[in-house]
């Protein structure tokens, strides 16, 4: 009976639906997709398998989260194990082991004094839920006039209405009203007239971080609560700090008595060259967000790790009260710390938080390759993060890179993404040299076809 429900249900899950029309798919053009859709079916290693049998090199880890490569043994057997044992337990007032295990293994390789952790099920809600930590930690040590957030034009902290609010992609938050009060921006760092074609960070526009003194001294700095960052934006294109911006945000932020917040949803566990991004580019914010990496993609799954002291502060009333009125049915799920437990192994059995380091180079000196490609305007990259970006058509922003995309998947079996006319790339950390050639070899053919 086993047998026979395991082949029904992977028969299920490899084959090309009959019908498409009921799912409303997330961030995509729907009406575009179903016409001719793109459906992967297996994954293994570095590859996708699509329903139609090709193999597809990844080239983007999923979205940002499968660091370590597909169909992970060690993962599988754990979340196989877990789901056998307990499906689910609460955490609300009760518990079970794993949490408990998987926080002190995070608060291992997180930066000091980050060392404790908050789970949550996606970036969105990690998001969401380091402004609420903020906001209460302010009202907590008696400064509740702290209520503004600043952000960055931009950014992409995630859909709920803090991170829309927060972020600064104006098609994410122009459709849904007014979203939160008391919230300001800082300009992006993107700046392709004078940092174009950087081989890592850019040289220009320290300055930039000066926009955080400004905003204070326009709102009162008393009033703000916390600023949020990506260290290395994702969904904007690959936008990079130049040197010196993140440590300049931290010097205004403590002058100010300011939170810092990184979103390191993309940056954490491997992507640039050490656990997280903090730790790449020595800034030790006050909160880290996280999620993707996390459980390698596996089971959807967040954290919020939060300095000694921002967690202390809550722990000084009523040893019986609730000290945080926030969060999540599914905050520390068996199945996803099972997951997040197996993903540190294979992190740390294979040294993959250095894979970035060891071919950083290489993945520079081929990205930057393909500069003199026609409408190539501007190539960014930094650790295992790359993007081309391409001149827009003339009313048609995105068509170029999205003919690139489609041509990619459909004639030379290779996953990118694109955002914009910007083509993003992110691979699993297992990748080899010869996995790299090949990205940039099917892209310099595919930029040159549509061109």
């Amino acid at each position: 009976m086993t047998e026979s429900l395991h082949e029904h249900y992977a028969q299920v899950a490899t084959s090309q639906p009959d019908k498409m029309d009921a799912f409303w798919m997330p961030f995509s053009a729907n009406r575009q997709f179903k016409k001719k859709p793109r459906l992967l079916a297996s994954a293994k290693g570095m590859f996708y398998r699509s329903v139609d049998g090709r193999e597809i090199l990844d080239g983007t880890g999923g979205l940002w989260c499968c660091n370590a490569g597909h169909g992970r043994d060690r993962i599988t057997a754990a979340v196989s194990q877990q789901i056998e044992t307990m499906d689910f337990a609460p955490t609300f007032q009760m518990g079970h082991p794993l949490p408990f295990l998987l926080a002190e293994r995070l608060a291992a390789i997180a930066p000091d004094p980050l060392k404790h952790v908050f789970y949550t099920n996606s970036g969105s809600e990690s998001v969401d839920t380091a402004l609420k930590i903020a906001l209460a930690y302010h009202r907590v040590r008696g400064e509740g006039q702290r209520t503004r957030i600043i952000g960055r034009e931009k950014g992409y902290h995630g859909v709920g209405f803090g991170g829309i609010s927060v972020g600064g992609l104006p098609n994410n938050r122009k459709f849904f009203g007014p979203l939160l009060p008391g919230v300001d921006h800082m300009r992006h760092t993107l700046d392709i007239a004078r940092n174009g074609f950087s081989k890592g960070l850019p040289e220009h526009g320290i300055e930039l971080a000066e926009d955080l003194e400004r905003i204070a001294l326009l709102h009162d700095p008393s009033t703000i609560a916390a600023v949020i960052v990506e260290p290395i934006s994702g969904s904007a294109g690959v936008v990079l700090p130049p040197k010196g911006y993140l440590e300049r945000l931290r010097e205004l932020c403590t002058k100010h008595g300011i939170l810092l917040i990184f979103d390191e949803v993309i940056t954490g566990f491997g992507r640039v060259g050490k656990a997280f991004a903090a730790q790449r580019f020595g800034v030790t914010p006050d909160l880290i967000t996280c999620a993707k990496g996390l459980t390698n993609g596996s089971v959807p799954m967040g954290a919020v790790f939060a300095s000694n002291a921002i967690h202390d502060t809550f722990m000084n009333g009523p040893e019986g009260a609730i000290e945080l009125f926030h969060g999540y049915t599914y905050s520390g799920h068996p199945l996803a710390c099972a997951a997040a437990l197996a993903t540190l192994d294979v992190y740390a059995e294979e040294n993959l938080f250095e894979k970035a380091i060891e071919l950083g180079d290489y993945w520079e000196q081929k990205i930057h390759e393909l500069r003199g490609l026609p409408n190539v305007i501007d190539i960014r990259n930094f650790g295992l993060i790359g993007a081309i970006e391409l001149s827009s058509r003339p009313g048609a922003v995105g068509a170029r890179a999205y003919d690139v995309f489609t041509t990619c998947f459909h004639d030379k079996d290779l996953l990118i993404r694109v955002t914009g006319d910007v083509i993003a790339l992110s691979p699993p950390l297992i990748l080899e040299k010869n996995h790299i050639d090949r990205i940039f070899g099917i892209l310099a053919e595919a930029i040159r076809e549509t061109a």
